[in-house]
């Protein structure tokens, strides 16, 4: 025993033991919850394995005919023309996906059955029989979404057209269960106004209110309780065309952007003009603030020194729903990037080369691009203008993210966990991306083509034959 007894004036041996940092998996166990820069590095790593898993073409029949995008894929397989998927959208729950083409169908389709389709091998094309809902329209669509306090609706715009239509897919009828129409306005030589509504949003706290914006700057806001005319109206104060909106998470907050790059707010409790909104005479309210992106970005100065800033219109514009507070952007010339609505400061840029500098001139800046976010850890995947695939973007808001404007390249290089897990990348795909939808629970993404096709996108299947899972990390 004496030889564990230290003598009086005797210093201790100085300890040789290293210090490791804590096995990230003990402490999941010990607090029962991820931590958050944890699940983000994981997403980001499933994010990055994805790949094309699954095509199905628009090759769809109606009463044992080809349906009117079916007909028009065979007739202008030369030609951009009334072609593509326009909308995409997922349910709450990621069981149904509804799609819409710019040659008029709408169909809503089983998810499960698409990820079961896949896994038979490329070029099978989907079981028209698990089609929920397949409807043909010569109008055409935009856009389609689904009423997040009843989950068996979905409304429908077109910028052709200045009507609401909303379907019933409990019904099996091919007529809207409810059309809601703006008001007309005649022009000063006594001609009806055209007025086209290009997107369409509505309040998860009721299913009453809905919102559409129309491509001469309103946006329209019925509350269906009252009739099919709007019952207020949010306008610009100016010629902007709206092309895309977002209610914010309170449900009383609008951004609406378009044409010229400009990013409206409008606070439905009032704001800089609330006595306006307490007066049924006056039915036209301007936005609480109007936000330019141009002179927001010029303040970048890295991206100033390489590009020329000027106005651009804005394709889209999406809420992150893992972080509230970051409003992205898509642009018309591919450029993408993160608005930061409390700051009101553009925190994230990606800017992507144009489709002219490798001598293309492909007619996907034509399109309409509509990206999506994944569920969560701020992942944002968008179509290229410029190439066939989808760009898959980390919109982190640390600064950690190589979109950040504060991002130091040179300070990351070192750090070889910071650099694998906090980047971008490019998954290139058999056809041009219209559009993304991302499921709300595993974050699998669908992606519209300017074909009509849909293609699915995730983790490669796995080999029940091989010892080692392709595709698993």
């Amino acid at each position: 025993m004496e030889k564990y007894l230290v003598s009086p004036g005797s210093s201790p041996a100085k300890s040789t033991a290293t210090f490791r940092r804590p096995w990230k998996r003990s402490l999941i166990e010990l607090n029962g919850r991820l931590d958050s820069a944890y699940r983000h590095e994981l997403y980001t790593l499933v994010a990055h394995s994805y790949s094309e898993i699954g095509k199905f073409p628009h090759l769809y029949h109606l009463n044992a005919e080809p349906c009117i995008t079916h007909m028009v894929e065979i007739h202008q397989q030369h030609s951009s023309a009334m072609r593509g998927v326009a909308g995409l959208e997922f349910d709450n729950q990621g069981i149904y996906l509804v799609s819409v083409t710019e040659s008029g169908c709408l169909t809503v389709h089983d998810f499960e059955s698409l990820y079961c389709q896949s896994k038979v091998g490329a070029g099978s094309g989907e079981d028209e029989s698990k089609h929920v809902v397949h409807l043909s329209f010569r109008l055409g669509f935009d856009v389609a979404r689904w009423n997040p306090s009843n989950q068996n609706e979905v409304a429908c715009t077109s910028r052709k057209h200045d009507k609401v239509l909303i379907f019933d897919i409990s019904y099996m009828s091919p007529k809207p269960t409810e059309e809601l129409q703006t008001r007309q306005k005649l022009s000063i030589i006594g001609r009806k106004i055209s007025r086209g509504l290009s997107d369409v949003a509505m309040t998860s706290d009721d299913d009453s209110r809905i919102f559409s914006p129309d491509t001469l700057g309103m946006v329209h806001m019925w509350d269906r309780r009252a009739g099919v005319s709007p019952c207020i109206e949010l306008t610009t104060n100016r010629y902007d065309s709206i092309k895309s909106i977002q209610i914010y998470v309170d449900n009383q907050t609008i951004f609406g952007a378009g044409k010229e790059g400009i990013i409206h707010i409008w606070d439905l409790r009032g704001g800089r003009n609330s006595s306006a909104f307490q007066s049924r005479k006056d039915m036209s309210h301007l936005p609480l603030a109007s936000l330019h992106l141009a002179p927001m970005l010029q303040k970048i100065q890295s991206l100033k020194a390489q590009s020329e800033i000027v106005a651009k219109e804005i394709h889209s514009i999406d809420i992150n729903p893992s972080s509230p507070h970051q409003l992205a952007f898509h642009l018309d010339d591919g450029w993408s990037g993160v608005l930061d609505i409390y700051r009101s400061e553009v925190t994230h840029v990606h800017c992507p080369p144009p489709s002219w500098l490798d001598g293309s001139n492909s007619s996907a800046d034509l399109i309409l691009r509509k990206p999506s976010w994944l569920p969560t850890s701020s992942i944002y995947v968008v179509g290229s203008m410029s190439e066939k695939g989808i760009h898959v973007l980390d919109f982190h808001p640390s600064s950690k993210s190589p979109c950040h404007v504060d991002y130091d390249e040179d300070s990351q290089r070192n750090e070889k966990r910071d650099k694998c897990n906090h980047s971008n990348k490019f998954v290139s795909l058999s056809e041009t991306v219209t559009g993304c939808a991302a499921h709300p629970l595993n974050g699998m993404v669908v992606a519209g083509t300017q074909n009509s096709s849909m293609l699915l996108i995730a983790q490669r299947h796995c080999s029940s034959t091989s010892e080692t899972v392709e595709g698993e990390l």
